[in-house]
Formats: structure tokens, C-alpha cells, sequence
């Protein structure tokens, strides 16, 4: 018997009208984010992006609905979670505007990463683990609880997650990224090829101090500039005052 083919326009109608259901359905708390989660969200996304110039193959998106179909349930009513932020591998951009469906994306989700405040109810975590770990079945899950300054990071092994170890420099490797994420200060910043990523803010003070330098350089020769022509203009009116003596 010939299989079914994969009517790919019907799955995106599907999908995109799972999506809209979904987000009418949210109550209003859900769009009430904690400081401490958007603030880390802001630094993921910003250090990401640094990333992405270097690997134009890692791809972050931030608070995208994730579907997906689940085994053996009905495949027009799919799985649904909404990770914080979501890292894809693929040489070709993504192309996810509602949704993320992983029936018709290229590859899944490699990281997620979420950030639970005390103050947040938007999400229900430990369901949000479960979807992860048995039915998306993404290698890494990343979680931090800013309020506790607590950092943990999972690897998908044998069907299920195990806590991966942090590095002699007390931080944890994903080495597809060529990646390392450590708490510096009250935030999870990350490490790439080994140098530490830069904030928007670092990099407008090393612009300004790089700045300064130019400028005062700049300084320093035409200071230069102007000794050494007055030294030559005096040396031109002695051997003028010697001339006429002679």
C-alpha cells in the first residue's frame, strides 16, 4: 500500500490555526513578564545575535509557540509549549512567524532555555519539562532561577535528561555551539570559542574608550606637531640672527 503523501499546505493551515487558538486562549497574567525573566531574555537574545555573525547557522527566537505532533494522538491537534528562548541549527533561516512547526521545519529545537521567577505564573515549568525531555525530545534544556541565582543544564541521553556537569571554569559546555554558559553577577552570560560574549553596554564603553584613545592620540601628535615646528621656526630665526652677524 502507498503511504499517504504529506499535504503540506492542509498541515499548515492546521498549525497556523492551532497557533491563533492558542493565543486567544491565554489569559492575561500570561503576558506579564518579571523583570528578572525579560532582563535575561534581553542578554540571550543580544549575546546570540554576536553569534549568529560568527555562525550564521545558530538561530535564536525568543518566545516562539513551539508545535509539534504527539505520538500517537491525533496529528491535527498538536503539542504546544512556548520556550523563553529557543536555539535552531540550520545553514538556512529559519522561516517561523506565528509558530514554530516542527512537522514542517527542517530540524528541531538543539536548546531551550526558560527563566522562572518567583514572581512569574505564566508557565507551568515542570509540564513544560516533560514536553521537552518525552515528546519534543530537544538535546538540551537550560533553566534559571534568577532569584535563587541557580543554573542548571540538561543533556538528552538514553530517552531522558541528565544534569550536566559544570567545567573546571564552573561553567557548562554545549560543544555543538562551541558554547559555554556561566552565572557572572546575577545573570547566565555566555562564553563563545572561549571569549566572553559582550553586552550592548560593554561594547559602547569599549567604543568610547577606544574613542578616547584616538582622540587622544590625536592630541598627543599635533602637540607634537606644533613643538616641532616652533622648534623649527627658532632654529630658523638663530641661523637667520647668525647670518647677520656675519
Amino acid at each position: 500500500m502507498t503511504p499517504t503523501a504529506f499535504d503540506y499546505k492542509r498541515m499548515k493551515l492546521i498549525y497556523d490555526y492551532a497557533a491563533d487558538r492558542y493565543l486567544r486562549s491565554l489569559p492575561p497574567e500570561h503576558f506579564m513578564e518579571a523583570t528578572a525573566q525579560a532582563t535575561q531574555r534581553k542578554i540571550t537574545v543580544e549575546s546570540f545575535d554576536l553569534i549568529h555573525v560568527a555562525r550564521p547557522d545558530v538561530q535564536c527566537f525568543s518566545e516562539l509557540l513551539v508545535q509539534y505532533p504527539k505520538p500517537g494522538e491525533n496529528p491535527d491537534k498538536p503539542g504546544q509549549v512556548v520556550p523563553d528562548n529557543m536555539v535552531v541549527v540550520h545553514r538556512e533561516p529559519i522561516i517561523a512567524d506565528t509558530n514554530f512547526a516542527t512537522l514542517l521545519q527542517p530540524v528541531g529545537p538543539l536548546l531551550v532555555l526558560e527563566y522562572v521567577s518567583k514572581n512569574s505564573v505564566r508557565k507551568d515549568y515542570e509540564l513544560s519539562y516533560a514536553k521537552y525531555e518525552k515528546e519534543l525530545r530537544v538535546p538540551y534544556y537550560m533553566i534559571f532561577y534568577p532569584d535563587a541565582d541557580e543554573l542548571s543544564l540538561f543533556h538528552l541521553r538514553e530517552e531522558e535528561y541528565h544534569a550536566v556537569p559544570p567545567n573546571a571554569a564552573g561553567r557548562f559546555a554545549i560543544p555543538e555551539l562551541e558554547l559555554e554558559a556561566g552565572l557572572l553577577g546575577e545573570w547566565v552570560r555566555f562564553w563563545f570559542r572561549g571569549e566572553l560574549l559582550p553586552l550592548p553596554g560593554d561594547l559602547l564603553i569599549e567604543r568610547d574608550a577606544a574613542r578616547e584613545q584616538r582622540d587622544d592620540a590625536r592630541k598627543q601628535l599635533s602637540a607634537e606637531r606644533q613643538a616641532r615646528l616652533a622648534a623649527e621656526a627658532e632654529l630658523a630665526k638663530l641661523r637667520e640672527e647668525l647670518a647677520k652677524a656675519k
